[in-house]
């Protein structure tokens, strides 16, 4: 297993190569911490109590199970952030339509490093067979992502106003939405998901 440590903890050189990587169970800690800032500090999520690494690693198994990445971008073996896709719902007719969700610590905000792990979650959510791709944008406000999500060819599809209560101010929640490979021009007969539900395919 590789430990990390969160870069709130530890500096890194902006000169050295970021790198997009899929997630080790050894980032679990990282990604806790980059985690339990934006929950207590954050409006990007409406989750209000820290969860902690045991859950984040459930979280993390299931998304894996379903044969969705789950990557992080780290920087001279600093975790800078993390983003995975995951069925927008559970019922099994959403397994070709997924949500992103993308984190960061605090000192890689304003770099690039969230539109960079965008960039890749698109492309291995296309090639695991996902035809659809909507981002659930916490917060109106939220300008750094909507702009983030509108470079990569996210188109927006609504608001739901007030939807979330937190830090003592109502908050909407931007919807945002890109098409995956064919899309809906085709079947997905050919895609990774089994009649069951369960991907075959490494994403």
């Amino acid at each position: 297993m590789t430990n990390h440590t969160s870069s709130s903890a530890l500096p890194t050189n902006s000169a050295a190569p970021l790198v997009i990587r899929p997630s080790l169970e050894g980032d679990i800690a990282a990604i806790q911490q980059i985690y339990e800032h934006a929950v207590l500090h954050g409006t990007g999520t409406f989750e209000t109590e820290v969860p902690d690494r045991a859950e984040m690693a459930r979280r993390r198994t299931e998304v894996l199970s379903r044969s969705l990445p789950y990557l992080v971008a780290e920087r001279d073996g600093v975790v800078l952030g993390y983003a995975y896709a995951n069925y927008f719902r559970p019922r099994l007719a959403y397994r070709y339509f997924v949500e992103d969700s993308i984190y960061l610590s605090p000192q890689a905000q304003g770099q690039g490093v969230g539109r960079l792990l965008l960039a890749e979650l698109i492309a291995r959510c296309e090639a695991a067979g996902a035809r659809q791709m909507i981002a659930v944008i916490g917060d109106s406000q939220n300008l750094g992502s909507i702009g983030v999500h509108r470079s990569l060819g996210f188109e927006p599809n609504g608001v739901l106003k007030s939807a979330g209560w937190k830090f003592g101010r109502w908050l909407d929640v931007v919807l945002m939405q890109r098409t995956l490979g064919p899309g809906d021009t085709t079947s997905p007969t050919s895609t990774p998901a089994t009649a069951s539900g369960t991907p075959v395919a490494a994403a």
